[in-house]
């Protein structure tokens, strides 16, 4: 027979197995973790040796760090205003808060803790910034979209901004400004939500319905207009992938890679248009996972690096002629 201190260290590995999972749930890891790729990539992409002469690799694992804390705490203030409707959708019930596995304090102050850190290694190691621009992310996302979500279809278009600005603090965080590189990756990560989430909504309409989200552009549920939104936007990010070419921020392989990736966002999304089913929809969510990973690394692997290194060379100048 197992003797009660076996027993009792069973217990214990166990509970903690499952709180360590419901902090995974609460902070959405998933969806976290490829907000802070796009972050972190955005960082690498970017001319970062203006601010980090410093270890490299420490400061992509500070803003890694940073950025899930931000974002964790934005999905834990999510799913603490959502706990009811979260409790009577099929894919969310489970949630820990909505299931009553952890209560709305425990979450709260989590999601304070979180976002005060997150915020504070963002100001500390990188910039105040960057650190401005995490908190109003954090703000708009669990603030404002997500009380709009029961409101108005627009929630769409104003979570696209919380949800495409991981992209502006990854490169304010190397540069220390907002130049144009990094409203470019915004706009390709912002017009890239508008089919990716509607997809997503479209497939979990009944959900949403009974929730009482109003998450589509149309107010019938999913429709040929839902759709031809869905081409539109995907249309848009066939000239928006072309700008860093221009911009000097990466080269013309990335260009091609962009425009073939905008190409078959299109395809799908017509598709859906054309025949107007859940098996069409899948096809653009899952071409629009696919398609961030792809673009994103396309341009740090072709990331213009002279153009970087004049960049560079440009601050050291001016900082050595402020200096006299």
């Amino acid at each position: 027979m197992p003797d009660n201190n076996t027993t009792i260290a069973d217990s214990t590995s166990f509970a903690l197995a499952t709180k360590v999972k419901d902090y995974f749930q609460l902070i959405k890891f998933t969806l976290s973790f490829m907000v802070v790729f796009s972050t972190v990539v955005s960082f690498l992409i970017a001319p970062n040796e203006l601010y980090y002469d410093r270890n490299k690799l420490l400061s992509v694992l500070l803003l890694f760090v940073g950025g899930m804390l931000v974002t964790g705490s934005a999905n834990a203030i999510n799913q603490v205003a959502e706990k009811d409707t979260d409790a009577v959708m099929k894919r969310t019930a489970k949630r820990p808060v909505a299931s009553g596995r952890m209560s709305v304090f425990e979450a709260t102050v989590f999601a304070v803790i979180a976002g005060i850190a997150g915020v504070f290694i963002l100001w500390y190691w990188f910039n105040y910034q960057a650190a401005l621009t995490g908190l109003f992310s954090l703000f708009l996302y669990g603030f404002i979209y997500t009380p709009l979500k029961k409101v108005n279809s627009i929630a769409v278009l104003v979570g696209a901004i919380p949800g495409a600005i991981p992209c502006l603090i990854g490169w304010v965080a190397a540069t220390g400004s907002f130049s144009a590189g990094g409203w470019i990756l915004f706009g390709i990560q912002f017009l890239w939500q508008f089919p990716h989430f509607w997809a997503i909504a479209w497939i979990a309409h009944h959900d949403y319905s009974a929730a009482g989200f109003k998450l589509l552009p149309g107010d019938k549920g999913p429709t040929k207009f839902t759709a031809l939104q869905t081409v539109i936007y995907s249309a848009l990010m066939i000239p928006f992938g072309l700008l860093p070419y221009y911009m000097d921020i990466a080269g013309v392989t990335s260009a091609w890679i962009l425009t073939a990736c905008n190409l078959w966002m299109v395809f799908v999304s017509i598709r859906l248009f054309l025949k107007m089913d859940g098996k069409s929809a899948r096809g653009v969510m899952f071409s629009s996972y696919f398609y961030l990973m792809i673009v994103l690394l396309a341009l740090f692997a072709d990331r213009n690096t002279d153009h970087q290194r004049k960049q560079v060379s440009e601050f050291h100048l001016t900082q050595a002629l402020r200096s006299l």
